[in-house]
């Protein structure tokens, strides 16, 4: 036991009418990064909030380079060299740099007040240390993403932490923000800080990590040295059955144009792009961060203005539309950030899953409460929503079951054409093949199903074509047979040639 810098021991934990940690084991070793995986609600975030103090367990120990202590609170874990970096940070945005690394501990000169040199003299080395170069003295909200939570690892450096846990750190980063977050860990590791990662990146567990940890319904399944292991086994330890279809696909015969965009344009966005999308057919959208895809089907919908260009759909010109006037139409976009632009957080299940087709169970002030439920019944078994009740806050859910509700929300006005944006970030591998699941079959009923999305794996297995965009103008379209990472990625980056649809 003296050989770990951190080992946690038959770790129960319960709540009301929920068994979330049923005897788990979790070893940390000094210089290593090990990562955490399970599917949402498989008991990560609880086994973290007893090390973190946030919990008390109900059974199980705690050992720190071999000696068991007791962590009852936030403090204690911190005292104990613990430092949690969680995936909504929570920095005070309109302080600076240094006011948030020493925020409750800033230092003091001899008359008591707080010594703002020596603050600043001291946030500028732990932001050294991290790569961080602006001055401590900025404010917190003028940072991207990428440098706030450089700002966290600065903080938890300056605990003096021998233990960082980082969760989904890399959910809203650009791959070039991602590698050199990725650096910053190695340079940790070599000081010899132990780095606990939880990712449903799987890409990122075999770049960054040493060893996978697999938990699964609140019990410890298995740990795995990184190097000696693959995709199919951690899935196959996640959910318990080897998941041979992943990417559920039928391909069928396809139906006649149902969308057709032609030169649409918006000034300093994009630019002349033309597409179009047939009954049945799934068609992806792919390109870095800022090539304007999201951009150009929000113009579409009216979400953000248009400049130019023409729209049609089922062959039928339509104006300038709005998202409502295109849900009359058929026509939905389910959003990339389901928490700020999808969902009600502290509203219910049910709410939520009916909120786009109020006009279906209520007239007047007369609210059809049977028609509701049956919506949200439809809603929820068809995309497998595990849910206590249709009652429960949307905020209470996973992540997996959190997205599954938003897509049941825009399913419930019966779309002909179905835009999904990101539509399995965040989420576990068993929601993801659900979702994968329901794509294909409401593909298989005629709907045109448009995928925007940054894996290319999903969107390889997933579509019936391929459209590129870099720099705000598609720069290739590929058909099934010509799909390649190495082609996507060329075109992507504008090395494939300029091949508008």
């Amino acid at each position: 036991m003296e050989n770990h810098l951190m080992q946690m021991t038959n770790v129960h934990k319960s709540f009301p009418g929920v068994k979330a940690l049923s005897g788990v084991n979790f070893e940390l070793e000094c210089g290593e990064i090990h990562a955490l995986l399970g599917e949402n609600g498989a008991g990560k975030s609880t086994l973290i909030n007893v090390l973190g103090g946030i919990y008390l367990p109900d059974e199980g120990e705690i050992y720190i380079e071999g000696h068991k202590v007791n962590i009852f609170d936030v403090k204690s874990s911190q005292n104990n060299g613990i430092a949690i970096i969680h995936q909504e940070l929570v920095l005070v945005p309109h302080m600076t740099i240094a006011e948030n690394i020493f925020l409750g501990r800033e230092p003091r000169n001899k008359a008591g007040a707080v010594d703002n040199k020596r603050m600043i003299r001291d946030a500028a080395e732990y932001m050294k240390i991290v790569g961080l170069e602006m001055p401590p003295y900025q404010k917190v909200f003028k940072l991207s993403i990428a440098q706030r939570q450089m700002v966290e690892i600065a903080k938890a450096i300056s605990f003096n932490s021998k233990i960082l846990v980082m969760d989904e750190p890399t959910s809203s980063l650009t791959e070039k923000e991602v590698v050199i977050l990725f650096d910053t860990m190695r340079m940790l590791r070599e000081k010899g800080v132990g780095i606990i990662y939880i990712s449903h990146r799987m890409s990122e567990l075999f770049t960054i990590s040493d060893k996978i940890t697999v938990i699964r319904d609140g019990s410890y399944v298995g740990t795995k040295n990184t190097k000696e292991t693959n995709t199919d086994e951690l899935v196959a330890m996640m959910v318990g059955r080897n998941l041979e279809n992943y990417y559920t696909r039928t391909f069928h015969e396809l139906g006649d144009v149902a969308l057709q965009v032609e030169n649409i344009s918006r000034q300093g966005v994009f630019q002349n792009v033309s597409f179009q999308v047939r009954k049945g057919e799934i068609l992806g959208f792919s390109g870095l961060v800022g090539a304007g895809r999201s951009e150009v089907f929000r113009s579409i919908l009216g979400i953000d203005a248009l400049d130019g260009g023409e729209i049609f759909i089922g062959g039928q010109k339509v104006g300038r539309l709005s998202p409502s006037s295109a849900q009359d139409l058929g026509m939905v976009l389910v959003p990339e950030d389901r928490k700020k632009e999808g969902l009600v957080l502290i509203n219910s299940v049910r709410f939520n899953t009916t909120l786009a087709v109020l006009k279906q169970f209520i007239r007047g002030i007369i609210v059809n409460k049977k028609k509701e439920l049956q919506i949200v019944e439809i809603q929820s078994k068809q995309l497998k929503v595990k849910t206590p009740t249709y009652a429960t806050k949307v905020s209470s859910l996973s992540g997996g079951n959190q997205q599954k509700v938003v897509i049941g929300k825009f399913l419930a006005s019966n779309p002909t054409i179905l835009i999904l944006d990101e539509p399995t970030r965040g989420i576990d591998v068993g929601a993801k093949a659900d979702i994968y699941e329901i794509i294909n079959d409401l593909a298989m009923e005629g709907i045109s199903v448009l995928i925007i999305s940054s894996e290319l794996n999903e969107i390889i297995n997933m579509c019936d074509r391929i459209i590129v965009m870099h720099q705000g103008s598609i720069s290739g379209s590929l058909p099934r047979q010509e799909f390649s990472q190495e082609k996507i990625m060329q075109y992507a980056t504008g090395t494939g040639g300029n091949e508008n649809e």
